[in-house]
């Protein structure tokens, strides 16, 4: 299917099951990251890791996050090690997307059984 910025979440998917085939499931988030760096990097991409993201209130700064990775300024990841992808993953992902240009997101959970959900949030439609 053509979905918006498909061609990129494709090759981040293929990257993510690479990763998982290799590692399994067991190791830290921060393990995860440093292999998909390296994976996303192989595959050409451009990653930046733990990009602080500022969040505003009304034009006021009230806090930031720091996004695990975004790739071609076009993708946020936000990466998970639980036994499940919980609704408040979900929702943590859509809020980056919100505080960003960036309208596409993936959560990908190196759990006991790999998951990822892909998310869109922009100005014409929100899933």
């Amino acid at each position: 299917m053509n979905y918006i910025h498909s061609e990129i979440t494709g090759l981040i998917l293929k990257a993510f099951f690479n990763v998982y085939n290799e590692l399994g499931y067991g190791f830290l988030e921060k393990v995860y990251e440093r292999a998909m760096v390296l994976e996303l990097e192989h595959l050409d991409l451009e990653v930046e890791e733990q990009k602080r993201i500022t969040v505003f209130y009304k034009d006021e700064k009230v806090g930031d996050y720091f996004a695990d990775l975004i790739i071609n300024d076009q993708v946020i990841i936000e990466l998970k090690a639980v036994e499940r992808i919980a609704p408040e993953h979900e929702v943590q992902l859509v809020n980056y997307l919100k505080a960003t240009n960036i309208e596409v997101g993936l959560l990908l959970n190196f759990g006991a059984k790999p998951q990822y959900k892909r998310k869109v949030f922009t100005k014409n439609y929100h899933i």
